[in-house]
């Protein structure tokens, strides 16, 4: 009676073996994988929902937003200890790893990345592409400027009160316009490329001692030689040309632009050259999936050490929390709005579902705060995510992350028009229309390295006559902002890359056309010379060789 009610509990119960040796299986091994099952486990339910399949699927997205909250967490957690100069540097210690690794794959990328997309592309389509991306981002890059000086003057953060309670800046050496953009046209053409990788050249203004020399001699002059001292030297200020460290970003993008369209029109003869760099990109781009995975244990490190690092955070917000809130507010306006809206307009998609694709390198930029350094990460985004064709990404992604600076320019615009405010000057319309010109031409020589825009921010306040000593008194309040400010650098780079392959895709579909037929009548010819050459193939692997014994000689 007890087996009885034993075998009626469990009606799972099979005979084997003509009933002598019965085996019990549980009812859960037999239940279908299906969420409304009720006698599944919780965790195998679970791993049939949309939200796990979603996060299994978004791993890498998930962990990198995960690591900007937990680090912002455990930076403001890690003040209340007062951590000193060494535990902050331990803390920094893994994201300064990243940034390296980063930094590490930017040469060999743009180099690989340029050469091999420009030698895919004919003449007539780089050249439509490159007019395509520069009237882009000149465009976009105006565009920001206009919309910092509207919100500046809207919002009006300065006032005179604000520098009595920071005190006076530091003293900063004035920069010519001119001067700048001629270093612009000599880095773009440098004398040693090997130099280029590592240094690149600047205009500097040194004291030169001119002696005196001693004036013809009369009698009557006499007595004003007798108050000369021709020991005497007289000091002036004169243009010298030194090299300073950094990239030179500039003159290696001038330089594989014009390698890769050269052995794009030498087609066979450079085969050999062209698949050598498609390899090394395809190299440095798994290199760059490795490093993804480790980047948001990085950037988390990054962001708490930056955080902790920080000295008087409550007292620089209240005073410079509305310069803050209006440059922000700007970023966006622009990233949401006029980003966006002329993607939809040109492209007629959706800008949020492209921005979901996007959203690792958005991310990547807010933590490293280097464009150059998200790079590697917006390659894979776009060519992944997003499927952009590999011929446009790897010309206009290099390009943009050097000269299409939109935040930099609003970030340029706000903060001059900021600093005349808190001076208590007022600038007419003309020198508001030089502001906006000048951050526009500012932002293009701006590195694509961490805080540039300070650098570049001495020609916007010298081009209308600011102090160019107050640009220290906003240096607190940089390292947030120049995180935001880069990921909408990223943001203007990927939608450019986006609309320039909207418009040059059916170019770009005629091309692989052409090339497919040209390929299957070289063929078509190959196999006709090897029935002239009485070749008879006897399987696939004669006839391969022979094919490629004829390849040979046609290159020969």
């Amino acid at each position: 009676m007890a087996d009885h009610v034993a075998n009626a509990k469990d009606p799972m119960m099979m005979e084997e073996g003509g009933g002598d040796n019965t085996k019990v299986q549980s009812s859960k091994s037999k239940c279908p994988k299906c969420p409304k099952c009720t006698c599944c486990p919780c965790w195998v339910r679970f791993r049939e929902t949309g939200f796990y399949k979603w996060t299994m699927t978004n791993a890498l997205l998930v962990l990198t937003v995960l690591g900007v909250f937990v680090g912002v967490i455990i930076g403001f957690a890690g003040r209340g200890s007062n951590p000193s100069s060494d535990t902050i540097m331990f803390i920094s210690f893994p994201g300064d790893v990243l940034m390296r690794m980063l930094k590490m794959l930017i040469l060999p990328l743009i180099i690989s990345s340029l050469i091999s997309g420009l030698s895919a592309l004919d003449a007539k389509a780089s050249g439509r592409m490159g007019i395509r991306a520069l009237a882009y981002y000149f465009s976009t890059t105006i565009f920001a400027a206009i919309v910092g000086i509207i919100c500046v003057l809207a919002i009006h953060p300065g006032n005179p009160g604000i520098k009595e309670n920071l005190g006076s800046g530091a003293q900063k050496q004035t920069v010519s316009t001119l001067d700048a953009f001629l270093d612009l046209i000599r880095n773009l053409f440098p004398e040693n490329l090997v130099q280029a990788c590592f240094q690149q050249t600047q205009t500097v203004w040194v004291e030169k001692k001119a002696d005196i020399i001693a004036p013809s001699i009369n009698e009557t002059d006499a007595t004003t030689l007798a108050s000369v001292d021709l020991n005497d030297t007289v000091k002036e200020m004169v243009r010298s040309l030194e090299f300073k460290d950094g990239m030179n970003v500039l003159g290696i993008i001038g330089f594989c632009m014009a390698f890769g369209m050269i052995i794009g029109q030498m087609q066979q003869q450079a085969k050999p050259m062209i698949e050598f760099f498609q390899c090394l990109s395809e190299i440095i781009m798994r290199m760059v999936g490795i490093i993804m995975w480790y980047s948001p244990f990085g950037i988390m490190c990054l962001i708490a050490g930056k955080i902790m690092s920080i000295e008087n955070l409550a007292t620089t917000a209240s005073q410079l929390g509305l310069y803050m809130v209006t440059v922000i507010v700007g970023l966006l306006i622009h990233a949401v709005g006029t980003l966006s809206l002329m993607y939809f307009l040109i492209c007629r998609k959706n800008p949020a579902k492209f921005f979901k694709g996007i959203l690792q390198a958005w991310v990547t930029a807010l933590g490293t705060a280097s464009s150059a350094a998200t790079l590697p990460i917006t390659f894979r985004c776009l060519e992944e995510n997003l499927g952009v064709d590999k011929r446009v990404t790897r010309f206009v992604l290099p390009v943009g992350a050097t000269v299409n600076m939109d935040g930099t320019a609003l970030y340029e615009a706000v903060a001059a028009i900021f600093i005349a405010q808190m001076n208590g000057i007022s600038l007419d319309a003309g020198q508001v229309i030089t502001v906006s010109l000048t951050a526009t031409l500012a932002s293009i020589g701006a590195a694509s390295v961490p805080s540039a825009g300070l650098v570049t921010m001495l020609l916007v306040l010298t081009a209308v006559g600011l102090p160019t000593n107050d640009i220290s008194l906003i240096v607190a309040v940089d390292w947030l902002l120049d995180r935001i400010r880069t990921s909408v650098n990223v943001l203007g780079d990927s939608y450019g890359a986006g609309i320039v392959y909207h418009l040059s895709k059916a170019e770009l579909d005629k091309q692989d056309q052409e090339d497919a037929e040209k390929e299957a009548q070289d063929r078509a010819e190959l196999e006709a010379q090897m029935v002239d050459a009485g070749l008879v193939a006897v399987d696939g692997r004669r006839a391969s060789e022979a094919m490629g014994r004829l390849e040979g000689n046609s290159k020969v």
